[in-house]
C-alpha cells in the first residue's frame, strides 16, 4: 500500500531502547551526543530576535522562487564577510538543507540513477536520497594522523549513472576539511565526467585554528557546476528557524541553466516562510553572538578533552573544525557493548562509530556542543572504565 522509498526499518536500536528506558525511569543521563544549541545553556539575544520576527511586512504575501532579494542580500553579505564569491542572483533560499539536497537532487538526477557521499559522514544522505529515488555509494574517508578523501576509490565509484558528488566540509563528525589538492582534482574529475558537486558548508564557521591547505568554502569554483550549502541552523544556532540556502557556482552558462531550474522547482513549493525572509539579516547579525559562544564552547571542550585522554588508552583522533570528537577506544569490546556498558553503567550518552558508517572499530563519537560540566564528569566516567 505505500511506497517502497519508506521501506526501512523503523525498529529502536539497541541503544535507543536502552535510553528510552532509562529516561522513563527517571534515571540521569549525561547525554555527551547533545546538537541542539538551543537545548545546550547558550545565552541567545531573546529580544533581538524576536523583534526581528514582528516584521509588519510578514503580513503580505510575495510568492518568490528563489527567495526575496533582501534576504539573499544578507545571505549575501554574510558569505562575503567570510571571503567567499556568493552574489545575490546566485543564492536560492530553502527552509532546511535537507530540503536543499531535495531540490538538488530533483534537478540533477533520474529516478534509479546515484550520488556520491562521504563514509564516515552524517547518516542522513541515504534517507534523503531515497526519497527522491535515488541511490547513494559511498566513497571513502581515510585516517593516517588526519582525515583524506580517497581519491583513487572514489574516481572508481564512477559510474555511468553518477549526477554528483558530495562532499561535507568540514565532515560530520570527522571534522575535516577539504585539502586544495583534493579539491583540484575532484573538480576536473566532476567537469570531465559531466557532475556536480554539492558541498555541505553548515559547520564552516567552526575551524579550529588557520590552514593554508584547507579550503574554507568552494563558491569560487568554476571548472565544475557546484552547490555550496549553508543556513541558520548552524551559522546563527537557530535550527528552529528553519531557512538555508544554496550557491551556485561554476561555468556561467550551465550554472544559468541550473539556478533557472532550481527556481522552477521552487516555484511548486514555496516553502519558505515569508516572516523567516523578512528577518534573515537581523537573525544572522544576532547569531554572531551565539556562533561565538558555540566556537568558545567547542574549542574549550577540545582543549579538555585532549588533556583529559593524555597518557590514557584512548585516542582524539585529529580535529579541524564542526562540532564533535571522535574518540578511539580500546578494541576490548565492540562500539555497542561500549556504547551500552557506558550508558547503562555509568549513566553516559555516546554514539557509536557505526551509526556514522565508520569502516572499522572502535570509535565514539562525542558532541562538543556539551555543557562543559556535564562533558567533563561524562568523559571522566568513561575514562574510568576498562
Amino acid at each position: 500500500m505505500f511506497s517502497s522509498r519508506l521501506d526501512w526499518d523503523l525498529r529502536p536500536n539497541r541503544i535507543s531502547a536502552l535510553l528510552e528506558a532509562k529516561r522513563r525511569a527517571g534515571a540521569e543521563v549525561l547525554d555527551l551526543t547533545e546538537s541542539n544549541p538551543t537545548r545546550a545553556g547558550i545565552e541567545y539575544p531573546a529580544g533581538e530576535i524576536l523583534a526581528a520576527l514582528a516584521d509588519p511586512r510578514s503580513l503580505v504575501y510575495e510568492p518568490s522562487p528563489a527567495g526575496l532579494r533582501e534576504p539573499r542580500a544578507a545571505v549575501a553579505a554574510y558569505c562575503a564577510a567570510r571571503g567567499q564569491e556568493a552574489p545575490a542572483e546566485r543564492i536560492l533560499l530553502t527552509s532546511s538543507t535537507s530540503e536543499a539536497y531535495a531540490l538538488l537532487f530533483k534537478l540533477l538526477c533520474d529516478p534509479g540513477d546515484e550520488v556520491l557521499a562521504p563514509r564516515p559522514s552524517y547518516p542522513l544522505f541515504e534517507f534523503l536520497a531515497r526519497l527522491e529515488s535515488v541511490r547513494v555509494t559511498q566513497y571513502s574517508l581515510r585516517y593516517h594522523g588526519r582525515w583524506e578523501i580517497d581519491l583513487d576509490a572514489l574516481e572508481r565509484a564512477v559510474t555511468g549513472r553518477t549526477r554528483a558528488v558530495i562532499v561535507v566540509n568540514p565532515n560530520n563528525p570527522t571534522g575535516s576539511f577539504l585539502k586544495r589538492r583534493e579539491l583540484a582534482r575532484l573538480a576536473e574529475l566532476c567537469a570531465a565526467r559531466g557532475m556536480a558537486i554539492v558541498s555541505d558548508e553548515v559547520f564552516s564557521d567552526y575551524a579550529f585554528g588557520a590552514d593554508a591547505e584547507r579550503v574554507a568554502s568552494l563558491a569560487g569554483v568554476e571548472a565544475a557546476l557546484t552547490f555550496c550549502l549553508g543556513g541558520l541552523s548552524k551559522a546563527a544556532g537557530l535550527p528552529q528557524m528553519k531557512l538555508g540556502w544554496i550557491v551556485a557556482g561554476g561555468p556561467a552558462e550551465l550554472r544559468a541553466r541550473a539556478l533557472e531550474r532550481l527556481e522552477l522547482i521552487a516555484d511548486t513549493y514555496l516553502s519558505v516562510a515569508t516572516p523567516i525572509q523578512h528577518a534573515a539579516a537581523r537573525l544572522l547579525a544576532a547569531g554572531e553572538s551565539v556562533q561565538a559562544q558555540i566556537a568558545a564552547r567547542t574549542r574549550g571542550n577540545l582543549d579538555w578533552l585532549r588533556g583529559a585522554v593524555s597518557g590514557s588508552a584512548i585516542d582524539v583522533l585529529d580535529v579541524e573544525g564542526g562540532w564533535y570528537a571522535i574518540l578511539r577506544v580500546p578494541r576490548t569490546r565492540s562500539e555497542e557493548e561500549w556504547a551500552l556498558e557506558l550508558l547503562a553503567g555509568d549513566g553516559v550518552l555516546v554514539q557509536p562509530g557505526f551509526f556514522y558508517d565508520f569502516e572499522a572499530e572502535a570509535f565514539l563519537v562525542v558532541s562538543l556542543l556539551t555543557r562543559p560540566e556535564t562533558f567533563r564528569e561524562g568523559i571522566r566516567r568513561l575514562l574510568a572504565r576498562r
